[in-house]
């Protein structure tokens, strides 16, 4: 090594210039991590309640009488959205407007399911539920089925 590289290179001046952007980098890596992750927990709890709006509606129109319709739509959502990985206890399933269980009828189901304010995958959701994700969903009853109430005259 020549004299003016050892001049050079002696010290230690430099040395430490910009470390502190290291944890500052890490920590917006984190920050950004978590919120990436929460935003797919949001839109993945939108795909869980879309599934369950039209399981819970297509339960409804297909049940067999008026008291047990609603009973089979419930059912049928909270199962979608434990099928989507999700706690089906959790979804709230409810008829919008006066849903009738008659010929030809529009009946339009709502679900709803709240997502925590801080949520990871595989480990869970943590804190107050800022975040609620609503679906809604509509079928008409069918007219030509013999065991529905009301007639058929001027469904379309």
């Amino acid at each position: 090594m020549t004299a003016r590289a050892r001049r050079r290179l002696r010290g230690d001046h430099g040395q430490v210039g910009g470390i502190e952007a290291i944890p500052f980098g890490l920590l917006v890596f984190v920050l950004g991590g978590l919120l990436i992750a929460n935003a797919w927990a949001v839109v993945d709890a939108k795909f869980a309640t879309d599934a369950a709006a039209r399981e819970a509606a297509r339960a409804y129109v297909e049940a067999s009488d008026d008291a047990g319709a609603l009973a089979a739509a419930e059912a049928a959502a909270r199962q979608a959205v434990t099928a989507h990985g999700r706690d089906g206890s959790r979804a709230g399933v409810r008829p919008v407007g006066a849903a009738r269980f008659a010929r030809c009828e529009r009946v339009t189901i709502e679900v709803t399911y709240e997502v925590p304010a801080l949520t990871l995958p595989l480990v869970g959701g943590w804190g107050p539920a800022p975040f609620t994700v609503r679906s809604h969903h509509s079928e008409v009853v069918d007219p030509f089925r013999s065991d529905v109430p009301g007639e058929a005259d001027g469904c379309a």
